[in-house]
């Protein structure tokens, strides 16, 4: 993970731009390994003949990322917008390995 300087010691827009694109390098590089759990998982549900989508374990998700949100002081209905992305991408990819197989 990139070290960052806090917002208010960016000086001028380039250092500002730098600092955004450094985290958004971290943040690809954070969702990437999350993928990779959700490869795991997987394998996991097909050993358990589990369903990709879990209802229970989907709002349990958003819940977590929601209320650490707005611990973080981040718009808990962002969060919940992109998790929801998040998830239903991730569902979209284990269902598709799951009736391959």
């Amino acid at each position: 993970m990139t070290e960052l300087r806090p917002p208010s010691d960016c000086e001028d827009m380039p250092m500002l731009r730098q600092q955004i694109d450094a985290l958004d390098a971290d943040l690809v590089q954070l969702l990437a390994t999350r993928a990779g759990y959700i490869d795991r998982a997987i394998a996991l549900k097909q050993g358990n003949n589990w369903p990709a989508r879990i209802p229970e374990r989907v709002e349990e998700v958003v819940t977590k990322v929601c209320e650490k949100a707005k611990a973080e002081g981040l718009d808990p209905e962002l969060a919940e917008t992109l998790w929801r992305q998040l998830i239903d991408w991730s569902i979209a990819r284990e269902a598709q390995v799951i009736r391959e197989t």
